[in-house]
């Protein structure tokens, strides 16, 4: 049996972000015969009391709660750590905690890399933190033995910029049971197919400030319009936002802020479990207005609801199939945004688009087939 660390998730079960997501899915599907899986998790995230997870071992080491220091300093000591633990394999996720791969191999580990996306692209990191994120994106491509990327727009970067082998194994899905109760919907006042959804974490990148402006100004226009014949009234639908921010800051406070003063506007913080579950399965419309993405997971999960979705057409967002070129937008068009929610929240998904939307999901996105690629990668380097 193959014995993995694993480095660069906070950790799991029920942590924020996309990292932490897919290796709450992968890795007790890793433990369930074929590996040996201990994940080394970073103390401030989690429950230091929780040992294993569905099979996985729990290692929590300590680390500051700082989004400019934490994953660089959590991967440093994990590798120290992890030496001594002598695993066949170390997989590291993401290009921040890569920085360290050319350690890790200098002190005999085999390592494979996950490629989540060019961080450096986000707008919440200054000039030197996208100095160091592009530096470890090269030494980890440089030096890892087997790189993943998660889709194939992630995948070209690495083979133009690096000129390195990689193999594509995008993030995944579980098809959903959709849920007929309806308890979060009644804490928060909202009612079944009239509220627009959309989930992430509370920084630049997400676009929620658009999609705030956009939903306000859908609120003005319809109260001004005297049109009789709009099929859709903002006045009579919510704007839901369920996440929050790591790290408060300027940022996530005045998204708040903005979002308190309309009463329209729900933001719901981190939801994990059934709430979540029953704010996908009764949404009348999916929102994902982000500026940069990996590849997205809270998109995929939208679909796999069979929700009518709709995003902004930067590339990660491009790869995935949403039926119908149309339902993309500039990013960060707040008049292009508007237009779209008017126009798809009177055209939810026929029955026949639902299944052809679930069918390719589960396809291309299905958790057990992506655990036995990532086996396969593990094998080939050993």
């Amino acid at each position: 049996m193959l014995r993995v660390a694993v480095l660069g998730t906070r950790g799991f079960p029920n942590v924020q972000g996309g990292v932490e997501k897919h290796c709450e899915e992968l890795y007790p599907r890793l433990a369930d015969g074929s590996c040996e899986v201990t994940v080394f998790t970073r103390k401030p995230y989690v429950n230091p009391k929780i040992h294993t997870y569905k099979g996985v071992n729990l290692i929590p080491l300590s680390c500051p709660k700082n989004k400019f220091l934490e994953a660089f300093l959590h991967t440093f000591i994990g590798i120290v750590v992890i030496r001594k633990f002598s695993p066949d394999i170390l997989h590291i996720h993401a290009i921040g905690p890569s920085l360290f791969i050319p350690l890790a191999r200098l002190l005999g580990l085999k390592v494979v890399m996950t490629h989540h996306g060019p961080d450096y692209k986000r707008k919440k990191w200054g000039k030197l933190a996208k100095f160091v994120l592009k530096l470890g994106e090269r030494l980890g491509c440089k030096w890892a033995n087997c790189i993943i990327t998660i889709s194939g727009t992630v995948s070209d970067h690495v083979r133009n910029e690096y000129e390195r082998d990689v193999t594509i194994i995008p993030n995944g899905v579980t098809i959903p049971e959709i849920l007929q109760s309806n308890n979060s919907l009644k804490e928060y006042g909202l009612d079944k197919g009239k509220y627009l959804l959309s989930v992430g974490r509370f920084v630049p990148e997400k676009g929620f400030h658009d999609l705030i402006d956009s939903f306000n100004q859908l609120l003005t226009y319809n109260s001004k319009s005297q049109n009789s014949n709009n099929q859709f009234s903002a006045q009579d639908w919510k704007l839901v936002i369920v996440g929050d921010s790591d790290h408060e800051d300027k940022y996530s406070l005045r998204l708040k802020e903005e979002a308190y003063r309309t009463k329209n506007i729900i933001m719901t913080g981190f939801l994990t479990g059934e709430p979540l579950h029953e704010l996908y399965s009764h949404a009348g419309l999916f929102v994902l207005p982000s500026y940069y993405e990996g590849l997205p997971i809270v998109l995929l999960e939208a679909m796999s609801y069979g929700l009518s979705c709709i995003a902004s057409d930067i590339p990660a967002n491009k790869d995935v199939d949403l039926l119908a070129k149309d339902r993309f937008f500039r990013a960060g068009d707040i008049n292009g945004l508007a237009k779209k929610i008017n126009e798809f929240v009177v055209k939810p998904l026929s029955e026949e688009e639902k299944r052809i939307q679930l069918n390719g999901i589960d396809e291309k996105y299905n958790w057990d087939k992506i655990a036995k690629k990532t086996t396969k990668v593990y094998k080939s380097i050993l």
